[in-house]
């Protein structure tokens, strides 16, 4: 059987406490990239992040998942649903995919599985990301994914010495499934030959 969770690319699985080592690597990136700067986090701080996120229970609409190259099996960056409002039929999410990995398709891959799932499986409406103005990379992703520009919020954001625009992007779920379909991994874990 397929899982659901597998793709051509990417395989999305739970984070593990031996996977400190890559998210360390993601926060030194970011902040080299200009994504985000935080004060420097120790090992030992990173390790038990890493613990805790094994440990975590899943509620079903926040979490948080490595993305696994399907090749080499190296952790190439995380994907999760970050905030979520059921009752509206919205959720937020965020992806990261290290220095060495952008632009290999991880992250498109990993985003479509995502929100596959939010959609089709938890019965979201409405999908927003939040993106840094200068982040033209991950603007362009959101658009070659379907999603569409609702705003900017001028200034919103300090960091790196300055002040920053935040653009506010969304997709709808009716969106999506016009552009990718909803059930391309059900179907295979359906039909598939059971042993």
């Amino acid at each position: 059987m397929t899982s659901f969770w597998t793709g051509k690319r990417v395989r999305l699985r739970g984070i593990e406490p031996d996977d400190w080592t890559a998210f360390m690597r993601f926060a030194v990136d970011e902040e080299r990239l200009g994504d985000v700067l935080q004060p420097p986090r120790s090992a030992e701080g990173f390790r038990t992040w890493a613990k805790e996120q094994a440990a975590a229970r899943f509620d079903g609409d926040c979490f948080v998942l490595a993305i696994e190259a399907v090749g080499t099996g190296e952790i190439v960056g995380s994907v999760g649903s970050h905030h979520a409002d059921p009752r509206a039929g919205w959720f937020e999410y965020g992806v990261t995919v290290g220095a060495d990995h952008r632009g290999k398709g991880y992250a498109a891959e990993a985003v479509v599985m995502l929100l596959r799932f939010m959609f089709a499986e938890r019965r979201f409406h409405k999908c927003q990301a939040r993106i840094f103005a200068h982040n033209q990379a991950s603007l362009a992703l959101h658009r070659q994914l379907g999603f569409v520009e609702e705003g900017r919020l001028r200034d919103h954001v300090f960091f790196a010495g300055g002040y920053h625009d935040l653009v506010m992007t969304g997709m709808l779920a009716d969106e999506f499934a016009q552009l990718h379909s909803m059930s391309e991994h059900l179907d295979s874990m359906l039909n598939a030959p059971r042993t």
